[in-house]
């Protein structure tokens, strides 16, 4: 009986050692291995090496998903890039934009699948309805997307959790003035929402993680002793009173902050997951103390903290002052009577961590700032390889 196999397949000198007449022999082998060893030929051809045996083939096979999966897995950040003019017909708020693996996205490692609870929680605040006195614009919705993606990629990167808190929630307090204090109430939710994390990550939308490939072990955690500041005594804008009673700074920290030339800068802090802040978090959430002083604090919960630090040696005790640039640097322009001293700005030479945008929205150009900056990440960290994709 003549063979009945397809010309391609006769040619193939892997098949020489099967006779085809036999209805065994056929059975033996189906379809889809004759086409995976003919293109298992030619990738030998291809490469120029001879492989022997099935082991070789599958010891080939496991090195190439690997270098595949390892290539696409170090490059996170440019597998969840957007670019920049499809940001812009980013605008139709019917749609549902986030949906809740976006919102609630558990972070875990590119190997520890198993890692179900993140130890640190990075908090992503966005205002998904459109805001709370004005809808936003084209460009608004772009930031937000920019911003989102940035935090979605880092965390994949890390192992961290994220979740996304719309700032829309502050309505509620809109009739007393105090849509700037939902940071405390969002805090005690994502507490509650994830048990288990040891610190939380707080950061304002128009915020850029320039350096996703650092962690926040490496570049806090690891060394806290050496670029945690526990008083004011080297960087004191707000001229606080350097030492108060019964302060001791031997204790824990649990709160990390920075300050820029206007004082405490919430865009990005770190919150320890402890009673100490439970106990911080109510203070500092206090609807008598709100009453009392909201005439006088211009900056609203900014100024509350500031104000419980001055005055309670407690608080005090765990707080701590990381270096602006640590994770607060800012762009040109802002605190611009302080534009000669570089302890503000972000410097690409210096790799620092975040850029935080706050107040481009005061006489700057948000949109810009962030198109300039989203840039200058691809630039920086663009893998060798994607030129070709």
């Amino acid at each position: 009986m003549a063979s009945t196999l397809p010309n391609d397949l006769t040619n193939d000198k892997s098949l020489d050692n099967y006779h085809y007449n036999d209805e065994n022999a056929k059975k033996r082998r189906s379809p889809l291995q004759i086409r995976f060893n003919r293109h298992f030929n030619n990738l030998e051809k291809t490469l120029h090496v001879k492989f022997s045996g099935n082991k070789s083939k599958i010891l080939v096979i496991f090195i190439l998903c690997f270098l595949f999966f390892w290539l696409n897995g170090s490059s996170s950040y440019d597998s969840s890039k957007t670019t920049l003019s499809s940001n812009l017909n980013y605008k139709s708020h019917d749609d549902k934009r986030f949906n809740d693996e976006l919102y609630n996205l558990q972070g875990k490692s590119k190997w520890k699948f198993w890692e179900k609870d993140p130890k640190i929680v990075i908090i992503l605040a966005a205002n998904e309805g459109g805001g709370v006195l004005r809808w936003k614009n084209e460009q608004e919705w772009a930031i937000e997307k920019l911003s989102i993606n940035n935090k979605k990629a880092y965390a994949k990167r890390h192992g961290y959790g994220l979740t996304i808190k719309d700032l829309t929630t502050s309505k509620r307090y809109s009739h007393e003035y105090r849509e700037g204090w939902q940071k405390a109430d969002i805090l005690k939710q994502t507490k509650r929402e994830f048990p288990n994390a040891e610190w939380f990550w707080w950061l304002d939308l128009d915020t850029l993680i320039m350096e996703p490939e650092k962690s926040l072990e490496e570049l806090i955690f690891n060394k806290l002793d050496s670029i945690v500041d526990r008083t004011v005594d080297n960087f004191n804008p707000l001229k606080l009173e350097a030492d108060i009673p019964f302060v001791d700074y031997t204790q824990d920290l649990e709160f990390l902050i920075t300050q820029d030339c206007g004082g405490f800068n919430l865009g990005s802090f770190l919150m320890k997951n402890s009673d100490w802040t439970d106990l911080l978090l109510d203070v500092w959430w206090d609807p008598v103390a709100y009453e009392q002083n909201h005439m006088i604090w211009e900056h609203r919960e900014q100024d509350a903290l500031e104000s419980l630090y001055a005055t309670e040696p407690w608080i005090r005790s765990r707080i701590g002052f990381l270096p602006l640039r640590a994770i607060n640097a800012f762009p040109p322009g802002a605190c611009s009577e302080f534009s000669d001293d570089p302890r503000y700005f972000y410097d690409p030479n210096q790799h620092d961590f975040v850029v935080n945008m706050a107040g481009c929205n005061f006489g700057r150009d948000c949109w810009g700032e962030m198109k300039y900056y989203t840039n200058l990440l691809e630039k920086m960290h663009s893998k060798w390889y994607s030129r070709f994709f």
